[in-house]
């Protein structure tokens, strides 16, 4: 299985809580290329979460248009999207013991987490013990969960959610509650299982340092796009529709409902000034 590229235009998600209607994506403009490794940012209620869920399916978008691989979420049904789920995305809830059964060795945990897939007949398993040595636990396949130290838990749901070695793996905080050392191991093991089968990683995730060692991250703010990372550095992103999300900092200066000029000031750069309709405001501390 090669990764599985993500395409989102629009995406809008709506939950009904008790007859009120709360917003939780309000359009999602994102694209993840086949084999890419994306960290989705935020704080809390932004969004990110709700945004994984969708695309494992496990959610239907409100409006949009929301592809993984050659699947249209929103036009398949719950069958379809269970052999989804079984045959080309592997989900690692947040929690490792949420993904594992805690009576059962590594390999029987894999072994488990296999069967979905082994009924679709034209699916090639991996050997248990091959997904386990992806994460670095093949000494560890018959040993009791109880005494595996919580990294090696972690690492062990993420070989659950690569049982059948999908296209796309799904990850939701896979280093909360970790001290460094079980931060560290989780981080090698998804990136090695990106390096070794070309997987596409989506994750989830508060912390800064692990933010700091992925490639690209995806800020999500007020249900929409706020900003895109490399290398470290955040950019503001122009959805498809022309919009553009200001980073906090901005805003502070900058307040919603303020009216701005732009102009262009040479190919590739874009000049954004405050002004009351009329003439600018003067003040250069104030124009962005």
């Amino acid at each position: 299985m090669t990764g599985i590229p993500v395409s989102c235009h629009g995406l809008v998600h709506i939950y009904r809580l008790e007859g009120n209607d709360v917003v939780a994506l309000s359009g999602v403009d994102l694209d993840v290329a086949s084999g890419e490794v994306v960290g989705l940012l935020g704080p809390s209620g932004s969004g990110k979460s709700t945004l994984l869920n969708l695309c494992a399916g496990l959610l239907r978008p409100s409006a949009g248009r929301l592809r993984v691989g050659g699947h249209e979420i929103a036009r398949m049904d719950e069958k379809r999207l269970a052999r989804m789920r079984a045959v080309d995305v592997g989900v690692v809830l947040q929690g490792a013991m949420r993904n594992l059964l805690p009576y059962a060795s590594p390999i029987d945990n894999v072994r488990f987490a296999q069967r979905g897939a082994a009924k679709v007949g034209d699916t090639i398993l991996s050997a248990p013990e091959e997904v386990l040595e992806l994460v670095g636990l093949g000494s560890e396949a018959t040993s009791p969960l109880a005494s595996l130290s919580p990294g090696q838990r972690q690492r062990l749901a993420v070989a659950v959610g690569m049982a059948a070695r999908p296209g796309l793996l799904l990850l939701d905080e896979p280093t909360s509650q970790l001290d460094h050392e079980g931060r560290d191991e989780v981080l090698r093991a998804v990136i090695g299982v990106n390096n070794d089968l070309g997987t596409t990683v989506v994750a989830v995730t508060h912390d800064p340092d692990v933010a700091e060692r992925l490639p690209r991250t995806v800020t999500i703010r007020d249900g929409r796009v706020g900003a895109e990372g490399r290398g470290g550095e955040d950019f503001a992103v122009v959805g498809r529709d022309g919009s553009v999300t200001l980073p906090p900092d901005i805003l502070e200066s900058v307040p919603p409902g303020t009216l701005l000029r732009v102009t262009v000031v040479e190919p590739g750069a874009v000049y954004l000034r405050r002004t009351d309709g009329g003439d600018e405001i003067s003040d250069p501390d104030e124009a962005r």
